[in-house]
Protein backbone atom coordinates (compact mmCIF):
# COMPACT_ATOMS: atom_id res chain seq x y z
CA UNK A 1 0.00 0.00 0.00
CA UNK A 2 1.22 3.46 -0.88
CA UNK A 3 0.96 6.54 1.27
CA UNK A 4 -1.68 9.02 0.09
CA UNK A 5 -0.63 12.68 -0.03
CA UNK A 6 -3.15 15.53 0.19
CA UNK A 7 -2.38 19.23 0.32
CA UNK A 8 -4.41 21.86 2.15
CA UNK A 9 -4.55 25.59 2.78
CA UNK A 10 -5.20 26.19 6.45
CA UNK A 11 -5.27 29.05 8.92
CA UNK A 12 -1.54 29.64 9.33
CA UNK A 13 -1.95 30.32 13.05
CA UNK A 14 -3.27 26.75 13.46
CA UNK A 15 -0.47 24.79 11.77
CA UNK A 16 1.12 23.76 15.08
CA UNK A 17 -2.26 22.67 16.42
CA UNK A 18 -2.96 20.60 13.29
CA UNK A 19 0.42 18.88 13.55
CA UNK A 20 -0.26 18.14 17.22
CA UNK A 21 -3.69 16.66 16.47
CA UNK A 22 -2.35 14.30 13.80
CA UNK A 23 0.56 13.28 16.05
CA UNK A 24 -1.98 12.39 18.74
CA UNK A 25 -3.79 10.10 16.29
CA UNK A 26 -0.78 7.83 15.79
CA UNK A 27 -0.64 6.05 12.47
CA UNK A 28 -3.35 8.11 10.76
CA UNK A 29 -1.33 10.85 9.05
CA UNK A 30 1.75 13.02 9.30
CA UNK A 31 1.34 16.76 8.73
CA UNK A 32 4.19 18.59 7.00
CA UNK A 33 4.37 22.35 6.55
CA UNK A 34 5.11 23.30 2.94
CA UNK A 35 4.71 27.09 3.29
CA UNK A 36 4.03 28.45 6.77
CA UNK A 37 3.50 32.01 5.55
CA UNK A 38 0.58 30.92 3.36
CA UNK A 39 -0.74 28.09 5.54
CA UNK A 40 0.11 25.38 3.00
CA UNK A 41 0.45 21.90 4.50
CA UNK A 42 0.59 18.31 3.25
CA UNK A 43 -0.85 15.27 4.96
CA UNK A 44 0.84 11.92 4.36
CA UNK A 45 -2.03 9.53 5.06
CA UNK A 46 -1.83 5.79 5.63
CA UNK A 47 -4.08 4.21 2.95
CA UNK A 48 -6.00 2.12 5.45
CA UNK A 49 -6.63 5.21 7.61
CA UNK A 50 -8.12 7.49 4.93
CA UNK A 51 -11.56 7.45 6.55
CA UNK A 52 -10.13 8.43 9.94
CA UNK A 53 -8.02 11.21 8.40
CA UNK A 54 -11.01 12.61 6.51
CA UNK A 55 -13.11 12.55 9.68
CA UNK A 56 -10.43 14.56 11.53
CA UNK A 57 -10.19 17.07 8.67
CA UNK A 58 -13.98 17.51 8.60
CA UNK A 59 -14.03 18.17 12.35
CA UNK A 60 -11.22 20.73 12.08
CA UNK A 61 -13.04 22.49 9.22
CA UNK A 62 -15.80 23.34 11.67
CA UNK A 63 -13.39 25.55 13.64
CA UNK A 64 -11.14 27.16 11.01
CA UNK A 65 -10.15 27.25 7.34
CA UNK A 66 -8.97 23.83 6.12
CA UNK A 67 -9.33 23.68 2.33
CA UNK A 68 -7.96 21.02 0.01
CA UNK A 69 -5.67 22.40 -2.70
Amino acid sequence: MKTVYKEYRVDKTRIGFIRFIFEAYEGVAVATTLDAKNGHIRLAIAPDRMESAQMIVEELKKDFMFNEV
